[in-house]
């Protein structure tokens, strides 16, 4: 980068991506809690005799960990994402540094 140049941010429209983020974030945790209700339900009728809940609710236990791994990673980037705005805002040159 030559010198001179300066670096813009367009804040508002990045503090609403990550505000989408945190709301993703949100989403796939809800999601995540219904699955493990249904996983529940499935493996208690499965237990009484409807076995072919027990395979979907060995299905919904296996996608689970990702959906929890996805979520997590959306309210962290919503996080880094605020974080940067905010020192950018602030005029901090090293706010962004994990984005480098």
């Amino acid at each position: 980068m030559a010198s001179g140049d300066e670096i813009f941010m367009d804040a508002p429209a990045v503090q609403n991506m990550a505000k989408t983020l945190g709301q993703v974030s949100q989403v796939l945790s809800n999601v995540s809690k219904v699955l493990d209700m249904l996983s529940n339900t499935l493996k208690a009728t499965a237990f009484i005799g409807l076995v072919g809940g027990m395979v979907v609710a060995q299905f919904i236990d296996a996608v689970n960990p990702f959906i929890i791994e996805i979520s997590d990673k959306c309210e962290e980037l919503n996080q880094d994402v605020m974080k940067s705005v905010e020192a950018y805002m602030n005029g901090d040159a090293q706010g962004a540094t994990k984005f480098h």
